[in-house]
């Protein structure tokens, strides 16, 4: 997961454990084809027929039109077409996914993705059907782009780990909370604007970000579907591919401590940790050693709890 970037990057499909990568590196794919794409066909004098292409994977805000393209829900969240925008929405990605890998691993950082396009998505379709100032747009509404996932880590980080501390050019040190409150403020003031659906899905996907964390808390994995359908295609496409090990550490930044933990793609009957609502050190020792054993999703919903609680110390 660390070291070079570009070197991890190239690597992405090469390896598991490392869903970041590969969600940049999907994102970087689709928008290098449809680029070339556009360039040729504008060149070729079809650029009207490019258009209609790409409409077939963007996310309509007509429910008559999503029904004849229900793939767009998911496919508008890795299509780009401004160089700017995918790379600020890759730059979020990165900066804000390491902190979701570094605590909840590779899975639940593409689980939380998914859910927040989904959310988002729909939040988009639900206002311009609902809302009467859309009224007279909603059937040539059209949204690409991967912002509501990235809100949906963006927001989800802030909330295991809000005191944690970007440096910022110019502004210096920056509790992250501030950064996805400021940002999901601006969505806000800017829901009626010209790009009023993308702003609308950043909330929409901001919120499934700070729901799915907070139930995550209570040992409720809103993720389990989206990370069954993974990994099916993981056992359909790479079978033979070596379980990712285990791991759980604490380290130090200057902003606090946080610990990491990640989990194997194994599951099996739990055994709850008996015992008051404050976990000891022996208690959390064996927990670990569970993960290490059995996998995350073996944990009981109040060891998943303490491990949570025992994380902010």
């Amino acid at each position: 997961m660390y070291g070079n970037f570009w070197e991890n990057l190239k690597n992405a499909f090469k390896h598991g454990d490392n869903s970041l990568y590969k969600l940049i590196a999907i994102n970087l794919i689709v928008w290098a084809v449809f680029m070339v794409l556009r360039v040729v066909m504008t060149i070729g004098g079809i650029g009207d027929t490019y258009g209609s292409l790409v409409s077939w994977f963007m996310m309509p805000a007509s429910l008559p039109k999503l029904a004849i393209q229900p793939w767009s829900i998911f496919t508008y969240m890795f299509l780009h077409e401004g160089i700017f925008h995918i790379l600020f929405n890759m730059l979020f990605l990165y900066w804000f996914g390491l902190l979701i890998h570094q605590y909840l691993g590779s899975r639940k950082l593409a689980n939380l993705y998914i859910l927040g396009g989904l959310a988002g998505g729909l939040f988009y379709l639900l206002i311009y059907n609902l809302a009467p100032y859309f009224s007279n747009s909603v059937d040539s509404s059209m949204m690409l782009g991967a912002s509501a996932g990235v809100f949906a880590i963006v927001v989800g980080a802030a909330t295991l780990s809000p005191n944690t501390t970007f440096f910022l050019i110019l502004l210096g040190p920056v509790k992250i909370k501030y950064i996805a409150i400021f940002y999901v403020v601006l969505s806000f003031a800017n829901s009626a604007g010209a790009n009023a659906g993308g702003e609308l899905a950043h909330l929409g996907g901001a919120l499934m970000g700070f729901l799915y964390v907070t139930q995550l808390r209570k040992g409720n994995d809103w993720g389990v579907p989206i990370q069954k359908v993974g990994i099916f295609f993981e056992n359909l496409f790479g079978s033979n591919r070596p379980r990712v090990k285990v791991s759980f550490r604490k380290t130090q930044s200057k902003s606090g401590s946080f610990s990491s933990f990640n989990k194997s793609a194994s599951s099996s009957k739990t055994t709850p940790v008996k015992g008051g609502s404050e976990a000891t050190q022996e208690e959390i020792d064996r927990i670990l050693d569970k993960i290490a054993d059995k996998g995350y999703d073996a944990l009981s919903k109040d060891e998943k709890r303490k491990l949570f609680e025992f994380s902010k110390k």
